[in-house]
């Protein structure tokens, strides 16, 4: 199972909250996380596909030009994982830096935990 919840980490980094289009969004959503996912960020709790991408669209439109890049591999325990991570402009430092936590189940994220390190500039 860690190398499920190792690649679901790295994916929805990249597929879901630094995406741009809609279509694919909303596909890595119903893909990578479990109908009644939940998403806890500092700015509010998410419920199902459509809250989530609802609030990365929204976040994406913010930050259009950001990347998400890891900053260590992701770490596997049971049904959880994280990655620490920092996101800016390509070739620039991290704006911002957070960390991922999420929860598996029947290999899709149920709960992801946000954590933010600094504030998006």
């Amino acid at each position: 199972m860690s190398n499920i919840i190792e690649t679901l980490l790295l994916r929805n980094l990249q597929k879901v909250f630094r995406e741009g289009d809609p279509v694919r969004r909303r596909a890595a959503i119903e893909e990578f996380y479990t109908e009644d996912c939940v998403v806890l960020l500092p700015i509010g709790r998410y419920v199902g596909h459509q809250a989530l991408d609802q609030i990365a669209g929204e976040l994406r439109a913010g930050h259009p030009t950001f990347v998400y890049t890891p900053h260590s591999a992701p770490q596997a325990v049971q049904d959880g994982g994280r990655i620490a991570w920092g996101s800016g402009p390509v070739g620039e430092p991290p704006r911002y830096t957070g960390l991922d936590v999420i929860i598996v189940r029947d290999g899709k994220i149920a709960t992801l935990y946000v954590f933010l390190d600094s504030l998006p500039s």
